[in-house]
């Protein structure tokens, strides 16, 4: 029997007026890099949103089984308590903040009202050797490019132990060198087990990375 880390079912979305996802089926098998594709507006990310808790449950109709159990996230932090983290394409990370900070901002290491920075920093500084980041984590967002603020944004994903990956044309705002080692990672995070998913218009990236491809039209799976 075949081991899917994830199953979407027959997934409707409807926003005012407009149906955004009709009947999506969606399977992703343990340890695959499966990409999702289609034209702008086909509805990829609000699928991916619908998964991750961004659209909550009750907001649409179908069923999300999530290592064999139907899950009902009512937002992002349920669903990255599972082990579901998503990368926008809009990184999230604040300019004027280190990196240390941007990557536990929300989850901060330590007690109440008592950051443990020695602590914030040091795992911070794993993570970013994971993703291949030579910086140190106490570096301000601002100083860096972002290609790297990418990296950062996945060493981000790891620290909440991320079993699944989804990321949202994670090479759009990247020139040609970062977008090869970005796609080079997640072959080797692959090799360590991780499952991602990886919405992208890039036929020559898809071809690069891809262990399934699933296409979305008018907000139906062809």
């Amino acid at each position: 029997m075949e081991d899917y880390i994830l199953e979407m079912k027959d997934i409707t979305k409807t926003f005012p007026g407009v149906k955004a996802l009709s009947d999506v089926n969606f399977k992703v098998k343990r340890g695959e890099i499966h990409c999702l594709v289609g034209e702008n507006g086909a509805g990829k990310s609000t699928l991916m949103k619908v998964l991750s808790g961004v659209h909550s449950f009750g907001t649409y109709t179908g069923d999300i089984v999530y290592n064999g159990e139907v899950q009902k996230f009512k937002s992002i932090a349920d669903s990255e308590e599972k082990g579901i983290v998503i990368i926008h394409q809009e990184l999230a990370l604040i300019p004027y903040m280190t990196i240390g900070e941007n990557m536990y901002l929300g989850n901060e290491r330590g007690k109440s009202f008592s950051i443990n920075w020695n602590e914030t920093y040091g795992e911070a500084d794993k993570y970013l050797k994971i993703v291949g980041l030579e910086e140190s984590s106490r570096t301000l967002i601002k100083d860096i490019g972002v290609g790297k603020q990418q990296l950062v944004e996945i060493a981000k994903a790891l620290a909440k132990h991320a079993k699944l990956l989804i990321l949202d044309e994670p090479t759009a705002s990247l020139n040609e060198d970062d977008s090869q080692a970005l796609l080079d990672l997640l072959l080797k995070f692959k090799e360590q087990g991780m499952t991602s998913i990886i919405i992208s218009h890039k036929l020559n990236e898809i071809s690069y990375v891809a262990d399934k491809i699933t296409v979305i039209r008018d907000g139906s799976t062809i």
